[in-house]
Parts: structure tokens; C-alpha cells; sequence
């Protein structure tokens, strides 16, 4: 390809996310309904403090385009947060997928679900001949180098957490597993309740006093309980005052 002076872009020439495909129709079937909602949770309650909620984006089994020389290779991570972007592609529209050299920030967390068919990619555990995609594993910590990559196995409930360290992850202990990330201002551990109905053991963030971080929902039903409340400390009040309130 012909060389500017000075040199143009990637973003200039290199396919958007309107020229990638979005799926790819020959991965047979659907994320099973766990791959569906553990992100959900993770996307309602990633809440870093320290940015606007529209300067936030989440993506779940999103295609992550990560190779400006292989513009078909993508990754398709079963969650990841990124910071300080438009949660709108260019502020105007919702993304098909994400694409790294147009986008100028690449995600700072990575969130892997464990499959049994999976487990070995997830973990850096598989070699590639040198003509194919590098895996997982590779993409995230030597391509875009994202700093945190979270891998949980549900049948076992174990939680693994790598941070980017000198170019190659290495693994964070914790007991219990509870992560803090101090360039989120969030932490990540496994919290035991309900979710959608379903009772189990959900990764989830917290804030920095340690409170697990509320859905809409449970925002949605605190704010009606102090406003029951507040309702009867007001009917208590007039009722010291001899007042029956016309309820």
C-alpha cells in the first residue's frame, strides 16, 4: 500500500464496523442462558465512579476486531468494559461490534465465562500453528494489552484474575475472592443471591466501602422502600399531633 507523508491513519483507510461483519452465521448455536445473564449483571452494575455513565461502554459477545494487518480477525469475549470512549460509536450510533483501530481505546477489562470446550483457550493452555489467529489469551495480553482479564469457571464457582504486568499477565490472589482495581475505583468478587430469579453465585462489582453495587432494579425498589418510610414517619408525626391522616 502506498505510504503518505505524513503517514495516514489506520482509522483513515481500514475498515469501520459498518464494513465487519458483525457474526459469523457458521459458529452454531446461541450462548447458553448463564453466557446471558452473568454480563447483564456485570454491565449493570459496572459503575466506575469516576465517569460518566455515557462515557462507558460494555460489550457482551460483541466481536472485538483487534488486527490492523488482519482486518477479518476477531475475538468475542463473553464481556468487557471499556472507559473514557462515547458509549455511542462516534457519539451517534450503537456499535455492531468493536473495532480497535477505530476506536483509539481498547478495553480495560475482559470477563471470560469457562465452557468445558473453551477451558484450555481461556487459560493460554493452547499452542497455534503460525499461520493461524493467535488465541485468546494472546490477543488480550500481547495485541491490545488490556490490563485486567478475569476468567470464572460457574461449575466450580473459582474466580481467576490476571493483571498486565511488565507485558505478560500474571495471577492476583485473593482470599476471599474479592479484586480491587484501583483505575476503576471497582472491585469484583463473587457474590451469593438472586439474580433474575436464579440463585447462585454471580461475579458482581463493589464500591470502595465494599457494597456490592445495586441493579436499576434494586435502585428502583430502595427508592420506593425510603418513601415508604418517609410516608410513616410522616402519619406517625401527625399522629403525635393528634391528627388522623386522610389516607
Amino acid at each position: 500500500m502506498f505510504q503518505t507523508d505524513p503517514p495516514r491513519s489506520p482509522k483513515d483507510y481500514l475498515p469501520t464496523m459498518y464494513d465487519l461483519p458483525s457474526e459469523n452465521p457458521e459458529e452454531p448455536g446461541l450462548p447458553d442462558e448463564f453466557h446471558l445473564l452473568q454480563p447483564r449483571l456485570l454491565e449493570e452494575t459496572f459503575l466506575p465512579p469516576d465517569y460518566l455513565s455515557e462515557d462507558v461502554f460494555t460489550g457482551s459477545d460483541l466481536n472485538l476486531y483487534y488486527d490492523v494487518r488482519h482486518t477479518g480477525w476477531y475475538k468475542r469475549p463473553d464481556w468487557f468494559g471499556v472507559v473514557g470512549i462515547s458509549r455511542l460509536y462516534e457519539q451517534r450510533d450503537l456499535r455492531l461490534s468493536y473495532v480497535s483501530w477505530q476506536e483509539g481505546v481498547n478495553p480495560i477489562v475482559v470477563v471470560e465465562l469457562l465452557s468445558p470446550g473453551t477451558e484450555r483457550e481461556d487459560l493460554g493452555q493452547t499452542l497455534r500453528d503460525v499461520d493461524q489467529p493467535p488465541t485468546k489469551w494472546e490477543v488480550y495480553e500481547r495485541v491490545l494489552r488490556i490490563p485486567y482479564y478475569i476468567v470464572f469457571n460457574r461449575y466450580t464457582d473459582e474466580l481467576q484474575v490476571f493483571r498486565l504486568e511488565g507485558g505478560s499477565y500474571s495471577k492476583i490472589e485473593a482470599t476471599p475472592p474479592r479484586f480491587w482495581f484501583e483505575e476503576l475505583r471497582l472491585g469484583l468478587g463473587l457474590w451469593e443471591g438472586t439474580y433474575q430469579g436464579i440463585e447462585r453465585q454471580w461475579l458482581r462489582w463493589f464500591d470502595a466501602l465494599g457494597n456490592w453495587i445495586p441493579t436499576p432494579l434494586e435502585r428502583q425498589s430502595d427508592l420506593v422502600e425510603q418513601e415508604r418510610q418517609r410516608t410513616e414517619r410522616l402519619i406517625a408525626q401527625l399522629r403525635s399531633l393528634g391528627i388522623e391522616p386522610d389516607l
